[in-house]
């Protein structure tokens, strides 16, 4: 890890390649699979599965360009938000990037007029589903969908 904080911006279209390349490290290093054509093909799109429906997606980058964590919002009703692709790299787990990362997204859900976020997760990722927990997230496996994912949490904004 750098003393260099990585910055946090917009994914533009050029992160795409790149984007999909970290998310499957950090899933590989779980145990969980990359799904280019099925979970994670929103990742070939950012304009399309994220901006244009009203929703978001960042990611992390050093100076030198390399992406060490995203996050997305992806709308999925009337008030509500899904947080999506929230990963970060292992060198800057446990030194409050994954706090910036939600509170980024639970800043930035609000500011898009969303009222409630959901989120589906693996329960191999403890670290995560601290953060969520300790940040007001509660157990709802009544919306859950996605094939690598055991768990589902949701809160209000």
């Amino acid at each position: 890890m750098s003393a260099v904080l990585p910055v946090l911006r917009r994914a533009t279209a050029v992160d795409s390649a790149a984007t999909f390349a970290f998310v499957a490290g950090v899933l590989a290093e779980f145990g969980l699979p990359a799904e280019a054509h099925n979970t994670d093909a929103d990742l070939a799109n950012f304009d399309a599965h994220y901006f244009t429906p009203g929703g978001d997606f960042v990611v992390l980058a050093t100076s030198e360009g390399k992406i060490v964590g995203s996050c997305g919002l992806f709308p999925v009703g009337a008030g509500t938000v899904e947080l999506r692709k929230m990963y970060l790299a292992p060198a800057w787990r446990g030194c409050g990037q994954g706090w910036r990362l939600l509170e980024w997204a639970m800043a930035r859900a609000r500011a898009l007029g969303f009222r409630r976020m959901t989120l589906e997760t693996a329960a191999v990722l403890k670290g995560a589903i601290t953060l969520y927990e300790r940040n007001g997230f509660k157990r709802d496996d009544a919306g859950r969908h996605s094939c690598r994912c055991d768990a589902a949490y949701v809160r209000d904004l």
